[in-house]
């Protein structure tokens, strides 16, 4: 079974341009055509993004049957956070707290998605989308609060897991504690030459020097393909260009790549 996956900071769908244009990413959405949306930096009611309900009106527009939302931030007017799509039924969905003290708050959705629609166990994702804080430190914190977290901690890790998003992670610090700590896999890590990992540079949209956007997985999930778009509309759509990974799932007595 192949499954292909988007993880997109879609900054509130507002442009380098500054122009609010939900339009565009769902442009880019349509284009990449995949089967299950993380996006980052979604709005709901507020002002700036005309008070839309955009994860409803990215849905609609992608024909996306199935949406799930988690909004971290409260503004004087509306909210947002992150949003999953998903062309699969999502069966169990939650909004994990990764806050740290009185930083900016930060959250991580839990969704639980059935991939046959036949509630078999061996066929079901737990799909895990986050944006993390900017700094080292509390983006360590908020690892080890999403490893803790009751959504996290009670997974098998034979069973088909991914953790996708904005990891804001500059200098792959939480590579090891995902890798090492936990046995994931970053599909969206590069070897180079010398045999050391880089991860897909996805900012900014327009020259990209940092591999903020970043998927791991474990659990019999093996990687076809892992890019960044190179739609070039994306460059100007977002501060982030979209990561897509394509993995084809595997018999539960086969080994993952």
């Amino acid at each position: 079974m192949i499954i292909k996956l988007v993880s997109y900071n879609i900054h509130r769908a507002i442009g380098i341009d500054r122009r609010f244009s939900p339009e565009r990413i769902a442009d880019i959405l349509k284009i990449l055509d995949a089967d299950i949306v993380l996006l980052q930096e979604v709005d709901y009611g507020v002002p700036r993004s005309n008070e839309l309900d955009l994860a409803a009106a990215l849905a609609e527009m992608c024909d996306y049957p199935y949406k799930a939302t988690g909004y971290n931030v409260s503004l004087k007017k509306g909210f947002y956070g992150n949003a999953t799509l998903s062309r699969f039924p999502i069966v169990g969905e939650s909004n994990i707290d990764l806050t740290i003290d009185n930083k900016k708050k930060r959250g991580c959705q839990h969704t639980l998605i059935d991939l046959d629609e036949s509630r078999n166990d061996d066929l079901m994702l737990d799909v895990f989308n986050l944006h993390l804080g900017l700094s080292a430190k509390e983006r360590q914190k908020q690892a080890g609060i999403l490893f803790k977290s009751r959504e996290f901690s009670h997974i098998n890790p034979d069973q088909p897991c991914i953790v996708g998003g904005d990891f804001n992670d500059w200098r792959s610090l939480l590579r090891a504690l995902f890798i090492i700590g936990r046995d994931f896999k970053c599909a969206t890590d590069r070897t180079t030459i010398r045999g050391n990992e880089k991860a897909i540079k996805t900012y900014p949209s327009f020259s990209p020097r940092g591999g903020l956007d970043r998927v791991y997985y474990r659990g019999g999930l093996k990687v076809l393909n892992a890019h960044r778009s190179k739609i070039k509309t994306a460059k100007v759509a977002s501060d982030h260009l979209p990561i897509v990974v394509t993995f084809e799932l595997l018999p539960k007595d086969s080994n993952n790549n």
